[in-house]
């Protein structure tokens, strides 16, 4: 896609003056310049949208990788001694 923008003497000196010191183009500048400020300010995902399929279903009665590895081995000595003590 091309996109033409107008750009102030002083902001278009500025981006030729940096184009010439790193060696890559005008264009090349203000894509990557685009792209960092575009991923700062685009929405982010919350911790818990970035994990939730790692957090498993609070609500299901299997084990799940909410809990904690304490709870997981509190849960199975439980398990065990109910299961002997049914004996």
């Amino acid at each position: 896609m091309t996109l033409s923008i107008r750009l102030d003497p002083e902001l278009e000196s500025e981006l030729a003056r940096a184009a010439a010191q790193t060696g890559r183009s005008k264009s090349e500048l203000v894509k990557a310049s685009l792209r960092e400020y575009l991923s700062r300010i685009a929405p982010r995902k919350t911790p818990y949208e970035l994990g939730k399929d790692l957090f498993g279903d609070p609500s299901s009665a299997a084990p799940t990788l909410d809990l904690t590895s304490k709870e997981r081995i509190r849960n199975t000595v439980v398990e065990r001694l109910r299961a002997e003590n049914d004996r």
